[in-house]
């Protein structure tokens, strides 16, 4: 009797613009988002062996005027194509200006376990090397494969697959630019086949929240200037020196804020590794821990803000917050 052959797996993919949507026409003054869903899809060869595509035009949104709220609303899109039993994966193609911040947010939602991917493009359609195609059809291939069940939301670029947790854009303009300098890249694509290196487990929020909770201003420590927190803040990020140093300024600045029982978050500005309790000179980060501040673990800052933002939208409070962080390696100090 002649085998079964299994179903091919069906993919959402939600276009949102950015560079992989980008022409630069002649005359022009540079790239503007132009293509549409069907044009992207249509300039995929083989797109038809790896998975039948349901295509959602969203929007033609450079990455940088995205906007806490079109996250969310991209993330509800996302969260209603997952349930639809016939719906194996999606896909979210975007620029990639504050791709590492969108996914890191996609990655906190409670979406289920289907594969999610991120994917955009570093040359727009009219560059040489344009990798739009390439990346777009290793997206979809590893948003159809089963291998990425339960790793949260991923993305895809340049035949690597990095967990949103971790990944970061590292060079303006290179092919290669988004690495995990923590963990490592999760895995790889290429051919339409994934090759899954390592296991994660992503943080999820206990709900969808219906907004964020803003502002959360982000303090990056510079040599030789006071900081300067803004009105009303929900919660704040200071991005100190090193393993965890600042200026006593800033500790004296966000303790109020702390005492208040609003969540205060130390992170490294380095890029890579986690704060630790170890300096015990003033604004040093046994002062921090010290003061309750939740610590980071390996965080960078500008996801540390995401995860502050969609947490109180959430309704979390500091301690569920600190609860979140020690999955990254931080914590919260004892006032």
């Amino acid at each position: 009797m002649a085998a079964i052959l299994a179903a091919m797996a069906r993919v959402a993919v939600v276009f949102t613009g950015g560079t992989i949507a980008m022409r630069s026409d002649v005359g022009s003054a540079g790239n503007v988002p132009t293509l549409r869903g069907v044009d992207l899809l249509a300039s995929v060869p083989g797109l038809d062996t790896i998975a039948d595509v349901e295509p959602i035009d969203w929007g033609l949104i450079p990455a940088s005027h995205l906007s806490f709220d079109q996250v969310l609303e991209l993330g509800r899109i996302v969260a209603t194509q997952l349930q639809r039993p016939e719906i194996d994966g999606a896909v979210v193609v975007q620029g990639t200006d504050v791709i590492e911040e969108t996914a890191f947010a996609w990655d906190l939602l409670p979406l289920g376990s289907k594969p999610v991917v991120v994917v955009g493009a570093m040359r727009s359609a009219t560059q040489d090397a344009y990798d739009g195609p390439e990346n777009l059809r290793n997206a979809i291939a590893a948003a159809a494969d089963p291998q990425l069940r339960g790793q949260g939301v991923v993305l895809v670029m340049a035949g690597e697959i990095h967990g949103a947790d971790d990944v970061r854009k590292t060079h303006t303009h290179a092919h290669a630019t988004f690495q995990s300098p923590n963990a490592g890249r999760l895995g790889m694509v290429a051919d339409g086949s994934v090759t899954l290196l390592r296991q994660r487990t992503p943080v999820r929020l206990p709900s969808m929240p219906e907004r964020a909770r803003l502002p959360i201003p982000l303090l990056t420590v510079v040599l030789d200037e006071e900081p300067h927190l803004g009105p009303r803040p929900a919660g704040a990020v200071v991005a100190a020196a090193g393993g965890g140093n600042t200026p006593v300024a800033y500790l004296d600045l966000v303790r109020p804020l702390i005492d208040g029982g609003m969540p205060v978050v130390l992170a490294t500005r380095t890029g890579s590794g986690r704060p630790l309790a170890g300096y015990a000179f003033p604004g040093g980060s046994s002062a921090w821990w010290e003061a309750g501040a939740i610590f980071s673990g390996t965080l960078h800052p500008l996801k540390c803000r995401v995860l502050l933002a969609l947490g109180l939208g959430a309704g979390l409070d500091a301690a569920d917050l600190a609860a979140c962080f020690a999955h990254y390696g931080g914590g919260r100090g004892t006032p």
